[in-house]
Formats: C-alpha cells, sequence, structure tokens
C-alpha cells in the first residue's frame, strides 16, 4: 500500500496535468484565487468607501467632485507615503510584483513566485487602488493568486510542467473571478502567462476558470462589467475599412501609453539618482502628482470604470474623450513609475473606449448615411488598446465581449484588434509585461532559445576540477592567463558568445578570491550545447502534449 501511494503521489508531481486527481487539485486552487480575488475587491470597495465615500467603485469620479479639494489632493499622498513605507521595509528593491513577475515565474522559476515580497505588493496595491492610484485590480489579483499555486506546488514538490499548470489554474480563477469571463480567464491564463495552448494544461485551467466564475456570480449575480444601450449597428462591407484605421490608430495609442510608463520610469529613476532622493519618497511624490490632476479632472482616480461606462454609452463628447484618454494616460503612467502598484489592463480598457469613441464620433460625423453607432467603436477601441497592450489578441477579445456581454458586434472588434496588436508588437518588444522583463535584463520576448541560456550556470554544466575527464590545469592555467575564462556566476548566455569568439573547446571556470581566479573546473563547449539542447527539447515537448 504504501509503495502505491508513493508512486501515486510521484505521478502527481511529475505527470500530475494528466492524472484526474489533478483537477480536484485545479479546483481547490481555482477556489481559493477565486476568493482572494473577491476579497481583494471587496477591499478596494471598503477602503474607497472610507476615503472618498463612495459606496459604488463604478461611480468613484463622481462622488469625488463632490469633496474639498485637499482631500483629493491629500488621500493618493498619504497612499503613496505608505506604499513607499511598505516597500521600503519590506522588499529587496522598492518594486510592487505584478503580471510581469508572474510570466518570469512561469518561464525560468518552475512557476513558483516571491511570496513575501507578493503580500507586501498585494497590500501596496490595495492601498494604491482605495486612495487614489491610476490603475487596475487584475496585477495584484494575478500575483496573489500565483502565490496560491506556488505554495501548493512547494507543498507537493511539483516539477516545472506541474508547477506551470498549477499557476495557470490559479491566474485563470483570478482573471475569472474579478471580470466575470471564464473563458476569458481561461485563455488569459495560456496565452500571456504560460504562453502556450498545450493541451495537458486546457482542462485543469478551464476547471479552475469555472470556478473562480462561480464565486463571482455567487456574490455579484450574472452581471456584465459593463451595460451597452443596445443600439450597436454594423455597416458591415461600408464600415469595416473605418475598423481596420481604428486599429492601427490604437495600436499606436497603445504604444503611447507603454512608453509613457516606460519614459516616466526612467524619468523618475534619474531624478532619483540627481537629487538623492529616497525610495520611499517615490510613491508619495507621484501620489501629490496624481492628487493634482485629480482636482479638476477625479476621473482619473482608480480603475475609471464609470469614465469607461460613459465612453462606451456615448455621455461623452469629443473633446472630453481626447482629454479623459490623454490624462489617463499621464495618470498611468505617474501611478506606474512611481512605483505605487496596481495592473494596466483595467486603465487600457478605458483610454481604448476613449480614443474608440473619439475615432467615433469623428467617422461618424464624416459618413453619418452610412455609419452605425458611435459606441461601436468605442467597444472596438477598447479591446484594440488592450490587447496590444497585454500582446493578448485573443483573449482580450473574448473579455471584452463578456464584460460588455455585447456577441453581435465580433467582426468589428476582431478587426481593430487584430490590427493594433500588429502594429504595437512591431514598436515595443511584444507587449507591456515582456518589456518590462526586457528592461530588467530577463529576455523572455524572443522565445526559449533565448531565454533558456539565462537558466544555466555555468557551474551546473561543468566538470569539476576532480573530475576523471576535466581539462589539463596547465591548460586552464595558459587561457586564463589570456584572458579566456568565465566566472562562476556566469551563465551560458554569457559563455556561449565567447565560445563562438574564440573557437575553443573549453572555457576555465573560475571564482575571484581577492582579484585572484582560482580555478574550479572548464565548461566544454559541447557539453553546454548538450544542455541547452535538452532544455529546448523539454519546452517543445511541454508546448505540444
Amino acid at each position: 500500500m504504501a509503495r502505491l501511494f508513493d508512486r501515486g503521489w510521484q505521478l502527481l508531481r511529475h505527470r500530475g496535468p494528466s492524472q484526474i486527481q489533478f483537477w480536484f487539485i485545479a479546483l481547490a486552487i481555482g477556489t481559493a484565487a477565486g476568493f482572494a480575488a473577491l476579497v481583494f475587491r471587496r477591499a478596494i470597495e471598503v477602503l474607497q468607501a472610507f476615503f472618498y465615500g463612495s459606496p459604488d467603485v463604478n461611480r468613484l469620479h463622481s462622488f469625488a467632485e463632490t469633496l474639498p479639494w485637499y482631500v483629493v489632493l491629500l488621500v493618493p499622498v498619504a497612499g503613496g507615503l505608505a506604499v513607499g513605507a511598505l516597500l521600503h521595509w519590506f522588499t529587496p528593491d522598492n518594486r510592487v510584483r505584478a503580471v510581469a513577475d508572474v510570466i518570469e515565474g512561469a518561464a525560468i522559476n518552475d512557476g513558483r513566485v516571491e511570496k513575501k515580497a507578493g503580500l507586501v505588493s498585494a497590500l501596496a496595491s490595495l492601498i494604491t487602488l482605495s486612495m487614489g492610484g491610476s490603475s487596475g485590480r487584475e496585477g495584484p489579483v494575478v500575483h496573489i493568486a500565483a502565490m496560491i499555486s506556488s505554495w501548493v506546488s512547494n507543498l507537493i514538490r511539483a516539477d516545472g510542467i506541474t508547477g506551470r499548470d498549477l499557476l495557470g489554474c490559479a491566474v485563470a480563477a483570478a482573471v475569472s473571478a474579478s471580470f466575470n469571463a471564464p473563458i476569458a480567464g481561461a485563455l488569459f491564463a495560456l496565452e500571456v502567462v504560460l504562453r502556450h495552448f498545450a493541451l495537458h494544461a486546457f482542462a485543469p485551467i478551464v476547471v479552475a476558470s469555472a470556478a473562480g466564475t462561480v464565486i463571482n456570480r455567487l456574490a455579484f449575480g450574472d452581471v456584465t462589467e459593463f451595460r451597452l444601450p443596445g443600439t450597436t449597428t454594423l455597416e458591415f462591407y461600408l464600415e469595416l475599412p473605418a475598423f481596420l484605421v481604428l486599429g492601427l490608430v490604437c495600436g499606436l495609442v497603445a504604444v503611447v501609453m507603454m512608453r509613457a510608463v516606460f519614459f516616466a520610469d526612467d524619468v523618475e529613476n534619474r531624478l532619483q539618482r540627481r537629487t538623492g532622493l529616497p525610495q520611499w519618497a517615490r510613491p508619495a511624490l507621484a501620489g501629490l502628482l496624481l492628487g493634482m490632476i485629480a482636482i479638476p479632472f477625479p476621473h482619473i482616480i482608480g480603475v475609471g470604470y464609470e469614465t469607461t461606462s460613459m465612453a462606451l454609452t456615448g455621455q461623452l463628447v469629443l473633446h472630453e474623450a481626447i482629454v479623459f484618454a490623454m490624462l489617463k494616460v499621464a495618470a498611468v503612467a505617474i501611478t506606474l513609475a512611481g512605483r505605487m502598484g496596481g495592473g494596466i489592463f483595467s486603465p487600457s480598457l478605458m483610454v481604448g473606449a476613449l480614443t474608440g469613441l473619439a475615432f467615433g464620433t469623428i467617422a461618424t460625423g464624416m459618413f453619418p448615411d452610412s455609419s452605425g453607432a458611435g459606441t461601436l467603436y468605442a467597444l472596438a477601441g477598447m479591446g484594440a488598446v488592450a490587447a496590444a497592450v497585454l500582446g493578448a489578441p485573443i483573449s482580450t477579445t473574448l473579455i471584452v465581449f463578456e464584460l460588455t456581454g455585447d456577441w453581435q458586434t465580433g467582426l468589428a472588434v476582431m478587426v481593430s484588434v487584430s490590427l493594433s496588436t500588429a502594429l504595437a508588437s512591431r514598436l515595443v518588444n511584444r507587449s507591456f509585461f515582456l518589456t518590462q522583463l526586457e528592461r530588467r535584463n530577463v529576455r523572455l520576448a524572443a522565445g526559449p532559445q533565448t531565454y533558456l541560456l539565462a537558466m544555466f550556470r555555468v557551474t551546473g554544466v561543468m566538470r569539476p576540477v576532480m573530475d576523471e575527464d576535466a581539462a589539463e590545469e596547465d591548460a586552464c592555467h595558459e587561457m586564463i592567463a589570456q584572458g579566456l575564462f568565465v566566472p562562476t556566476n556566469a551563465t551560458l548566455e554569457t559563455a556561449l558568445p565567447v565560445f563562438d569568439k574564440s573557437g575553443v573547446a573549453f572555457l576555465p571556470v573560475v571564482k575571484m578570491v581577492d582579484e585572484v581566479p582560482i580555478l574550479q573546473g572548464a565548461l566544454y563547449h559541447v557539453d553546454a550545447l548538450k544542455a541547452y539542447n535538452r532544455a529546448l527539447a523539454a519546452t517543445a515537448a511541454e508546448e505540444h502534449s
């Protein structure tokens, strides 16, 4: 019996996704992640009601307009101070964890993410979203779910494939519970986080996504996030070219939005270096700037659902749509560059809806006899900008349908999404998240043939000095004297270019002690290539199983 139990345990840890028992674990993780997303959302509502007096998160800016100006100014500053203190005390790099870190965990850390820094990041994002930050709740919710799956993976000592699939289950459930979008939640986990559509991952992820959706509907009912007026008609043959142009416009807007965040981050980094601004004060400075913008334009506060809904129902005029879109981009850049926390998906929905409404107002005004409803352009724009930012055309198209309940305008949305994503992916590193990782020298955008090299340290592949197949020490010391060696902390990403340039069969691996190189072993070119090929084969097998 003990041997049978041990065999079953080994199967679950190493071949979990192919086992029926794994689906029950997926269901449990989905339920836990769904409840975590629900608690996070409720906590935002409670804190926003306390600070802004708004019992309805979807009418936040209307309540903020009635508050004294100093309240609107000081609440984000206080939130920034709290976030800065948390990050300074409890994280090593004063940075909030979000979706990019989950993608990194899936790719190179066997489906695990940081837990201590993740808990602090969740609290920081909660404060940000409740106290005037201009970001979305999907980033922290996805990372909270990833922490749950990481705990389970460590508990059962899951291998890489099982750990990644558990991560996908948690993410799918969190997204589904956040937006009442089961189809999009499952596809988001596959398309954005796991970045493949392997058959073995599909069933458990769908199970978890369904669990998250049930939790959302038990709490909020079977309702969509946005209610449309029901007048979205499309003159198919005449209007499709306009939606092609809208897609290109939205792709450019998405690129501007992403680059604005990165530009603001670079500016604040330079400001800190030149002025000596302490790390803990950076979010407070961002909060001050947000408060100043929010006094005349409270529309930027929070995720922006009220303004998004107004755009989708045509309650804004042209100049309002343009101004609000520009201010939201600026506010998101300030929030994220200020290290305040939160995600970028919900803000991209707002910017996209405003862009689409502005475009639709102009287009339908120029051709009133051959145009449908202007609000249809807002719907298509919402999907187009969000898809380009996330680099996820499939899941974003579906989440737009599930958020609005409007499945009749699929052709217009798909056309705009496809063009915006194709354009934006050529102007950034495929998506906002992958560009974030590239800026940290985590190169996932080019695919596993690039990032797998960074996973292998030379010490794990080298032949030690005492090995019977080790290189001759005299030859190694001669190469060290010529400067041909690699340090013990190097990876194959560093070593292989040296092989290509030098043409040698092996490289000495040295440990620097008081600037003196101490020989540890030798890395052979053939061993490095074998390790790399095995990793590529394993990745291909996982993605096509």
